[in-house]
């Protein structure tokens, strides 16, 4: 009996298992294909191979690779209610949301079979995000998905009532940290190059994934997003951001030890880098440059070694410090410290409207515009 059990338990998981790489094997060829009626050939099979590059460059890799993530999460959830993600059901999305609101359920990243226990419930912003993941899923599979059903909409209205919280923004790197953070960095050629990702990603307003796609010139590789110019008043730097392409001025600074294009300059020079990706990795001994662009992670790593070595926020656990900290901190800092006219600052970060460079902004005048004594009060 518990031999036939066992038998008959690992043949449902391995069908399960199955069922689940036949989609993942058949995600990048059921995107974008020839139309069923059409003949195959050399020639429209290598123009389908050409449509599916372009289709994976309309969003950035992290983009994707978060919608993948919501998707294997939504597919295994639906199966593990005996129910199938095609087609789209609003029903079941409905569903899908009040589980993750509520952690009701049991967690999708357990094994079908065994004891259950109850998944954490997530954020509102989080839900956001996995129904945006769920709806450009549907899209490249050919599904219309109708986010205004009421089974969808009105639930994640109730969800929005009952658990939004305003976000959680991490710390601002102001001025005074960048110095410091800067200051515990040896003068190696990896301590020069750690030491331009940080000036640079300040000054720039840059997310983490726009610096490390930066090359030297126009087109030096097919993944860039985008290049560097140096001149004698600063360096330009022209960005295929996440809102279109950008040019972000970077001036020359007060002092060559923080000037952030004097850096980029040293770093150049010594890793003797003039084709290519701007920041690549280092050997061991730190004294020879590879040709290996940098992941966008040792960004956030590096900004959270150095918070930690230069003492920054030291009243509070290494933990809590840890935690306060990441490559939006760079962007939040410069938002936070440039004492300029908000609409200077609005463009230098891509921001569409004032109202998202505030959010960046942790420290400022609020109470500069007083409505109140111009309305008469």
């Amino acid at each position: 009996m518990g031999a036939e059990h066992d038998k008959s338990t690992s043949a449902r998981s391995d069908k399960f298992d199955d069922a689940q790489g036949n989609e993942s094997r058949q995600e990048k060829s059921d995107w974008i294909a020839r139309p069923a009626h059409v003949a195959g050939s050399g020639t429209l099979d290598r123009l389908v191979d050409t449509a599916r590059g372009y289709a994976r460059a309309a969003a950035s890799d992290n983009t994707l690779k978060a919608y993948a993530k919501d998707w294997a999460h939504f597919a295994r959830w639906c199966r593990l209610r005996g129910v199938e993600p095609l087609p789209p059901s609003a029903e079941m999305i409905g569903l899908y949301l009040a589980d993750l609101a509520s952690g009701s359920g049991p967690s999708p990243s357990q094994s079908t079979f065994g004891p259950q226990s109850a998944s954490r419930p997530l954020s509102v912003s989080t839900i956001e995000r996995r129904l945006s993941g769920l709806a450009w899923n549907y899209a490249q599979r050919g599904f219309t998905f109708e986010r205004k059903n009421r089974h969808i909409a009105t639930v994640l209205a109730g969800i929005k009532r009952k658990h939004a919280r305003p976000p959680v923004q991490k710390e601002a790197i102001l001025a005074e940290d960048i110095l410091a953070m800067v200051a515990t960095l040896p003068y190696d050629l990896r301590g020069l190059r750690d030491r331009a990702i940080l000036l640079n990603g300040y000054a720039g307003g840059m997310r983490r994934s726009e610096i490390v796609s930066l090359d030297v010139h126009k087109d030096d590789t097919p993944d860039s997003g985008g290049w560097i110019e140096i001149f004698d008043k600063g360096a330009l730097l022209t960005l295929n951001a996440k809102t279109g392409w950008r040019e972000v001025e970077i001036g020359r600074g007060s002092s060559d030890q923080t000037c952030p294009v004097q850096a980029l300059e040293q770093w150049l020079h010594f890793a003797k880098i003039d084709f290519g990706p701007v920041f690549v990795g280092t050997s061991r001994d730190g004294k020879r440059a590879s040709e290996t662009r940098l992941n966008d992670k040792h960004v956030a790593r590096l900004i959270k070694r150095t918070v930690l070595d230069a003492g920054i926020r030291s009243e509070l656990s290494e933990k809590e410090r840890l935690a306060l900290f990441s490559g939006h901190s760079l962007r939040a800092g410069l938002a936070s410290s440039a004492e300029v006219d908000e609409r200077y600052v609005q463009k230098h970060l891509g921001h569409a409207s004032a109202e998202m460079t505030r959010r960046y902004q942790r420290r400022r005048d609020r109470f500069r515009v007083n409505l109140t004594k111009a309305a008469g009060l």
